[in-house]
C-alpha cells in the first residue's frame, strides 16, 4: 500500500501523475505520482492510488513518463559572485594558466582607456601566483594609476598592484591575519601576493565598494540559474560579502529557492573574530536560514599549500602547511564541541591535514560527542587509506567531494556524503563525473550519486526530515527533468535541465515548452 493522505482531509492542490518519480526512499525508491497540499506531500504511489485523492479543484499535471526527482540540494557554493568590475579573460579556459607577458599587455591596454582608478581584474593560474616576477612591481609599470587585482581561478591566492593595496586599506607594514599570510621582499615589503585568510579579507572589503543592487542583481540570476537546473536548496559558504551586508542583500533579494547562510568568519589582525556572525538573524528571510561556522585549516594542491605526507614535485622538503597553528585548531574543534554551538565546517585537504584534525578531535572528545555534531569535512580528499575507518567513526561528513574523489569507498565504509557544485554550473556534468569516473570501481549508480545530491545534502544541514526525499510530510520540492537521467549514456546527462521545479509546493520555474494539463 503507499502513503496516502489522511482520511478525511482536504483534497491535494496538485497532483503529478504518469512520471518515474525517484523518491530517494530506500523503502520505496520508485513511484508514478504524488500528491501535494500546501508546502508538502501528502502521498506518493500510482497514478489510480494518487488521482483518488484528487478533486475537481486539484491542479493536474500530466509528467508524460518524465523523471522527477527531490530538489537538488547545493552543500557547498559561493555567492553572491559578482562580476566584478574592469575583468577580463586570459583564454577560453574555465582554469586558465596565462603567462605574465599576454595578461601584462591586456593591463596595459584597458589602463590605456579606462579612467584612472578603474579596477582591472582577471583571473590566473599556479604558474603566474609562483613567478616571483608576478608582483605589484610588474603590475605597477603596466598601470601604474589603476588598482589591480589577479585572483587564481580555484578561489585560493592573489596578486595586488600597490594601488590596489591602498584601495583595500592593506599597508606595507600591514601584520598577517590569523589563517593567511602576505608574502613579503627581503626588506619586509609586501610584495602583493595574498594567500589564504589575506586574500578572503582583501575579497570582502573589494564586496564591500559594491553597491546592494549589484550583489542582489547576481543573487537573483544565481537563483533564476539554480532553478533551471533543479536546485531548490543551496548551502552558501558565506564570505564573500561581511556579516550585515550579507543578510541585507538576501533579504532584499527575496530569493524563491531556500538557502542556508554558513558563517565563514574572516580574522582581523589581532583576532579570529569566530562570534562576528552572532548578530546576525538567524532567518533573515523566507527561506533564508543561518547557521553553522567554516574554517579553511590548509589550502589546495593547486597553488601547493594542502598539507601532504610527501613533498610536492619539483619542491623538495615542501609538504604545504596548516593555516592556523596547532594550537588554534585545536581550539576551532573544542568550540564545536559546546552546547548549542554551530555545525563546523572544515576545508581540510591535504592528508596529513585531515590525519591532524581526526587526531585532535579523538582527543578532545569520545567519538559518540561528535557523530551528533555531523562535523563536516569539505571536499575530504585527504581522507584516504587508515582516515577512511576513522572519519566514519567520527561522524565525518564529506561535503562536496572533488572530481576523483573515492566516492564509492567512502560510501561502503559508511561516510555520508553531500554534493557540491563549488561554482560548477551543471549538477548533471557532476553526476555523469560521479558514475563514471576514470577508476570505475569508485563509480556511484546513478541512483546513489542522486541520493548524493538530495538526501545527503539535506543530512549535512540536519534538514532531512524536512528535505532530500519525495515521501508523505516532507516539503515538496522537486524537479521535472528534461530527460531520464537514469538511463541517458553518461555522456548526455550534462546536457540535462529541469521542466518544472516546485519550491514548497509552489511553481518556481516552468520551461516554455513544457505543458501540463489543466485542472
Amino acid at each position: 500500500m503507499p502513503a496516502t493522505a489522511q482520511s478525511g482531509a482536504a483534497p491535494p492542490d496538485f497532483i503529478l501523475t504518469g512520471g518515474k518519480v525517484f523518491t530517494a526512499d530506500s523503502a520505496r525508491p520508485w513511484a508514478q505520482a504524488l500528491a501535494i497540499r500546501g508546502e508538502r506531500i501528502v502521498a506518493v504511489g500510482t497514478n489510480e492510488q494518487v488521482e483518488r485523492l484528487a478533486s475537481p479543484a486539484t491542479r493536474r499535471i500530466a509528467l508524460g513518463g518524465r523523471v522527477v526527482i527531490p530538489g537538488i540540494n547545493d552543500a557547498h557554493e559561493h555567492v553572491p559572485d559578482v562580476a566584478l568590475p574592469g575583468a577580463f579573460r586570459t583564454g577560453p579556459s574555465p582554469t586558465p594558466n596565462p603567462e605574465l607577458g599576454p595578461v601584462l599587455d591586456s593591463i596595459r591596454a584597458l589602463a590605456a582607456r579606462t579612467p584612472p582608478g578603474t579596477w582591472i581584474q582577471t583571473t590566473i593560474g599556479l604558474g603566474m601566483l609562483n613567478d616571483p616576477a608576478a608582483r605589484r612591481a610588474a603590475l605597477d609599470s603596466a598601470a601604474p594609476h589603476h588598482p589591480v587585482l589577479l585572483w587564481t581561478w580555484w578561489g585560493h591566492g592573489a596578486v595586488a598592484s600597490s594601488t590596489a593595496l591602498r584601495t583595500l586599506g592593506i599597508a606595507d607594514d600591514a601584520p598577517d591575519p590569523p589563517g593567511g599570510w602576505y608574502e613579503r621582499d627581503a626588506a619586509g615589503r609586501l610584495t602583493g601576493r595574498m594567500d589564504e585568510y589575506a586574500e578572503y579579507g582583501a575579497l570582502r572589503r573589494l564586496y564591500s565598494f559594491l553597491p546592494d543592487t549589484a550583489l542582489v542583481f547576481s543573487l537573483r540570476r544565481f537563483a533564476d540559474e539554480s532553478l533551471r537546473m533543479g536546485v531548490t536548496s543551496v548551502q552558501n559558504m558565506a564570505s564573500n560579502a561581511e556579516a550585515a551586508q550579507t543578510v541585507r542583500v538576501f533579504r532584499a533579494a527575496a530569493l524563491p529557492i531556500r538557502v542556508r547562510l554558513i558563517r565563514w568568519p574572516i580574522p582581523s589582525a589581532r583576532a579570529r573574530l569566530e562570534r562576528e556572525w552572532d548578530a546576525a538573524d538567524p532567518h533573515p528571510a523566507p527561506r533564508v536560514t543561518v547557521s553553522g561556522r567554516k574554517w579553511v585549516i590548509d589550502g589546495t594542491p593547486n597553488e601547493e599549500l594542502a598539507l601532504r605526507r610527501t613533498p610536492y614535485p619539483g619542491r623538495p622538503g615542501w609538504y604545504g602547511r596548516l593555516n592556523f597553528p596547532l594550537d588554534t585548531v585545536r581550539s576551532i574543534l573544542a568550540e564545536g564541541l559546546r552546547p548549542g554551538a554551530p555545525q563546523l565546517h572544515l576545508h581540510v585537504v591535504g592528508d596529513s591535514a585531515t590525519k591532524l584534525v581526526l587526531a585532535q578531535m579523538e582527543a578532545l572528545a569520545p567519538a559518540s560527542a561528535w557523530r551528533v555534531r555531523r562535523v563536516r569535512i569539505e571536499h575530504g580528499r585527504g581522507i584516504v587509506g587508515t582516515q577512511v575507518d576513522r572519519a566514519r567513526r567520527l561522524g565525518i561528513i564529506i561535503a562536496q567531494p572533488r572530481a576523483g574523489a573515492p566516492l564509492a569507498t567512502w560510501r561502503a565504509a559508511g561516510i555520508p556524503l553531500a554534493y557540491g557544485s563549488d561554482g560548477v554550473a551543471s549538477p548533471f556534468h557532476n553526476l555523469m563525473v560521479a558514475t563514471s569516473p576514470s577508476d570505475a570501481r569508485e563509480a556511484l549508480s546513478r541512483e546513489q550519486a542522486v541520493t548524493m545530491y538530495t538526501l545527503g545534502s539535506a543530512y549535512a544541514e540536519f534538514a532531512e526530515r524536512d528535505k532530500g526525499r519525495l515521501v508523505p510530510g516532507m516539503l515538496a520540492d522537486l524537479a521535472v527533468l528534461s530527460q531520464d537521467i537514469f538511463t541517458v549514456p553518461a555522456e548526455m546527462l550534462p546536457h540535462t535541465v529541469s521542466v518544472l521545479t516546485l519550491v514548497g509546493g509552489r511553481v518556481a520555474y516552468q520551461a516554455a515548452d513544457f505543458s501540463a494539463a489543466a485542472p
